[in-house]
């Protein structure tokens, strides 16, 4: 089996089963991917309500899109990640559905290429 190209740490108990990764190769600026169950406002999906910061809080220069048809979130970086530097990818509670429903608390997934 190969070997992981992005190390996962302190992921939420509730997320262990729908945290997965794909990559085929090391490229430093893979795209997260957010798939919701819901229908969400797209006024509400943007860099201040999900983000990838540095562990020294830094945001990190992304572009976010949101697919309406599946439901589903890319988080690219516009800058290609540094290795060995821990990232946290954080969704906030200010994500909302189309009735204006919002996560019970906020997600963050520390990760480190």
């Amino acid at each position: 089996m190969a070997k992981a190209m992005l190390e996962m740490d302190d992921i939420p108990p509730q997320l262990t089963n729908k945290v997965k990764q794909s990559l085929k190769f090391k490229t430093g600026k893979f795209v997260w991917r957010v798939r919701f169950n819901i229908p969400l406002d797209p006024k509400t999906v943007n860099k201040d309500t999900m983000y990838v910061a540095t562990g020294s809080n830094q945001k990190v220069r992304t572009y976010i899109k949101y697919d309406t048809e599946q439901e589903m979130i890319e988080i690219e970086p516009l800058d290609a990640y540094t290795q060995n530097q821990d990232y946290y990818l954080t969704i906030t509670t200010e994500v909302k559905s189309k009735g204006g429903q919002s996560l019970p608390e906020p997600i963050q997934l520390k990760f480190r290429l």
